[in-house]
Order: C-alpha cells, then structure tokens, then sequence
C-alpha cells in the first residue's frame, strides 16, 4: 500500500508539473497563437493514437477506420453544441458521441473482428468511408459536403489536458483488468488464448469499442476547437495519420505514443517552411526512422514511476558490502 501511494504521488506530481511548465507558456507567452494549435493538435492526436494502439497494439487487430469514428463525435458534440452553445451542450456531444461510436462499433466489431490481417483491415475502411457517405447524404442535419461552421469553441488546453490525463487512465487501467490481460493474450496467440477458455470476439470487439469511443472524444475535442468541420476532414488520409503516430511509437507503449505524437508534431512545424517539399522530406524522414528503429522509438517498453521509485530506492552498497 505504501508503494502504491508513492506511485500515485509520483503520478500527480509529474502530470501537474507536466501541465504547470506548459500553462506557464500559454500564460507568458511563449507558446503563441500558433504554437498553441500545435499544442492543441498534438493532444488531439494523442487521445486518437491512445485509442488506435489499444486496437492494434494490445488487441492485434489492424483497423483503418479510425477517423470514421472520429467523424462520429465531431458531427455529434458540433450538432448539440450549435443548438445548446453552452457547456451542456458541449458535454451532451460528447457523451452522445461516445454512445453512437460505441454502438457503432459493436454492431461492425462482431461480424468483422472474425476477419484478420488485410482483410480486417480493408473491412474497416470500408466502415469508416461508409460512415463519412453516411455523414455527407444526412441533408441539413450535417450540411452535406460544406459541414459545419460556426461551432462554439469549449476546447481549451486545459481542458484537453483533462480529456488526455481521463482517456489514459481508462485505457492504463483496462490494459491492467483482467479484460485487458485477456485481449494482450489474444494478441500473443489467438488460438491459445481460445483453448483456454478466451471469447476472442468478446475482448475483442470490447477493445474496439473502447478505440473507437475515444477516436469519438478526439472528434469532439477537434470540432470544439477548429470550429469547422467537413466529411473530407475525416478521410482515409487522417487514419494513416494517425496509425503513423501509433507505429512510429511503437505497438502497444503508451509512453511511445506520447511520445510519437510530440515529436510528429514538432517534425512537421518545422517542415512548415518548405512548402509542397514539406511531405517529402516528412515521407523520407519516417521511412528512415522506421528502417533503423522498426519497432519504434519505444518498441514495448514504458515510462512508470513506480520503475524510478524502485531505481532510486535502491541502496548504495557499502565497503563492508563491496568486500
């Protein structure tokens, strides 16, 4: 128990110094207008790329219908949000968004979570781009093609970096249950996990939901603040994205994707200035990291506080004890 509070305090500690260093630049100034939208699409594409690894990382499934689901809670809180511009409105479409994403995933999970490989992945493509169809022909209800505009902006950093701390606990915490346990078994070796007793499609399907009820958060977060939204914001192109930030990370590290997604969002305000050449030298630069790093920048491995606790716990031995 004492361990566990020291891990705790830890955990508290860093995520508010973590906040406290970078509300101070907002506040001081350093971070400008535009470096706060760096900022704020960085923790956007954090809570996407947490979801996604769940999903392919921890369950071993590849899903490329991410942003299908991010479309879900974008369209949702911008709708509910545009009728009650209020802070009710903007957790209702949210919540709302959560519950359609969810739903949505369960009745696309069951059927297609049976498939593997590319095939699972061509099978969620085709939901995403059926979802974004789907958006595109909902008449005044979504605008067609011009979308949404207009929409209240409620996402702040502050309260994103909520919306990150709350979205990394569930999924650390789902990853520690015995549910999680089950759904990384899966992944090792499905037909192991199946002669023990596992319903692969149960853990699996439930992992899914989790992504895409996140992706769904991510949606909302990103309508709530650029104020403007279309189908073609949610295309194939944003899930390869996002899968970037997953894979570059490394399957299955929370930490790598943190970690990922800061660095990719670095990487691309400094390629600003070059223009059309800016997505070649993107392309180039991913190319070579992950021909010397496959496994990404962390591969499995995380960042735990209760890991530094333990190396800075440990004794320095004495003469007597080097004798």
């Amino acid at each position: 128990m004492k361990q566990f509070n020291k891990t705790n305090l830890g955990w508290l500690i860093f995520i508010a110094a973590i906040y406290g260093i970078i509300g101070a630049g907002v506040y001081l100034g350093i971070i400008d207008a535009f470096y706060e939208i760096t900022l704020i699409t960085i923790g956007i594409n954090i809570i996407l790329a947490l979801g996604l690894n769940l999903i392919i990382g921890f369950s071993g499934q590849f899903s490329l219908g991410h942003a299908g689901f991010m479309s879900i809670g974008a369209y949702c809180c911008g709708i509910m949000t545009l009728k009650m511009p209020n802070w009710t409105g903007f957790f209702a479409g949210i919540i709302l968004g959560i519950i359609m994403a969810s739903i949505v995933a369960l009745i696309v999970g069951i059927p297609t979570l049976r498939l593997k490989g590319d095939y699972l992945a061509i099978a969620t493509l085709g939901v995403s781009e059926i979802i974004r169809i789907a958006i595109l022909n909902m008449g005044d209800l979504t605008n067609g093609a011009a979308g949404l505009s207009g929409i209240p902006m409620f996402t702040t950093w502050p309260v994103l970096f909520i919306f990150i701390v709350l979205v990394t606990i569930v999924i650390v915490n789902y990853i520690r249950s015995s549910s999680g346990r089950a759904t990384v078994a899966i992944r090792e070796d499905e037909i192991a996990a199946e002669s023990m007793g596992i319903n692969t499609t149960k853990y699996k399907t439930i992992a899914f939901m989790i992504g895409a009820a996140t992706a769904s958060v991510g949606g909302a977060l990103y309508a709530s603040y650029f104020s403007v939204i279309t189908p073609s914001d949610f295309g194939f192109m944003k899930s390869v994205d996002i899968l970037i930030i997953v894979v570059f990370g490394g399957l299955g590290s929370i930490t790598g994707t943190f970690i990922a997604a800061v660095v990719l969002g670095i990487i691309n305000v400094l390629l600003q200035d070059f223009g059309a050449v800016r997505m070649i030298i993107y392309a180039v630069a991913l190319i070579a990291i992950m021909v010397f790093k496959p496994s990404g920048l962390l591969g499995t491995k995380e960042f735990t506080i209760s890991g530094l606790i333990a190396k800075f716990s440990k004794k320095t031995p004495t003469k007597k004890e080097e004798k």
